[in-house]
């Protein structure tokens, strides 16, 4: 071995970071570099010579092409009956932004982050974001092979049951309104503040079919309040739904 190469891998050892990150990916990572910035948070506002922003974005959105690649690979394999539109569902349910940030939170990503904030701060989707970003790491630093390996033992292995997941809901709203659409019903989010004497901002929402108010729901966002009232609408169609979503199989 060359003692170039000899005195980087023991400089690299000596960065407490090194046996940290190699904790968490089960192998020896090549450039650290990579790894840190998929933990950098956009507020300590750092920039490269270029002037150009440095934080774990980028890499969130390398990462986020390699999982759903190498999941869609999976799918194409394990369920050779798949319609195109099936497949795509599967793939949604398992790279679903309440998976990712539950998968990242798992992992204890959020202990690696640099940032000027406090935790109660970041947005509710710091960890699934970190998760990419530190896909898209493992993309530069080790190549495809050691991304497939890491989201196989990440992801797959440990939670991807296809049977089950065949009748997991990850968006009530969604599958609502694509119900609606195919059946030729005319939905109406009618979405507005209601904040009463609360300090903090509520959203309340009416939810109509063919000029009909079906439910009603209220949050703390304009998401959250439609999600809740399309998941109440859909207990009400309940059958007619869950027969046409078994029809696209």
């Amino acid at each position: 071995m060359p003692i170039f190469r000899l005195k980087d891998i023991l400089y690299k050892r000596k960065d407490p970071f090194y046996n940290k990150i190699k904790y968490l990916l089960k192998f020896n990572p090549n450039s650290l570099e990579y790894y840190k910035r998929a933990f950098i948070h956009r507020s300590l506002n750092r920039r490269d010579i270029n002037g150009i922003p440095i934080s774990y974005e980028r890499l969130e959105f390398l990462g986020d092409s390699i999982l759903s690649s190498i999941i869609s690979s999976y799918l194409f394999k394990n369920i050779p009956d798949g319609s195109e539109g099936y497949l795509t569902q599967m793939r949604s349910k398992i790279v679903s932004r309440n998976h990712l940030n539950e998968l990242g939170s798992e992992l204890n990503l959020i202990d690696f982050v640099q940032s000027n904030i406090s935790d109660d701060n970041y947005s509710d989707n710091i960890h699934g974001n970190l998760f990419e970003a530190l896909i898209g790491a493992i993309f530069l630093d080790r190549g495809y092979p050691y991304c497939k390996k890491f989201i196989y033992q990440n992801v797959i292995i440990p939670h991807v049951d296809l049977e089950k997941l065949k009748n997991k809901i990850i968006s009530y709203k969604s599958l609502f309104i694509e119900w609606c659409q195919k059946n030729k019903k005319e939905y109406y989010y009618d979405t507005f503040e209601d904040n009463g004497n609360e300090s903090t901002k509520h959203f309340a929402v009416k939810l109509s079919v063919d000029n009909n108010v079906i439910s009603k729901a209220r949050e703390t966002s304009k998401k959250k309040a439609e999600e809740k009232a399309s998941r109440r609408a859909f207990f009400m169609f309940q059958n007619e739904i869950l027969r046409d979503r078994e029809n696209l199989a």
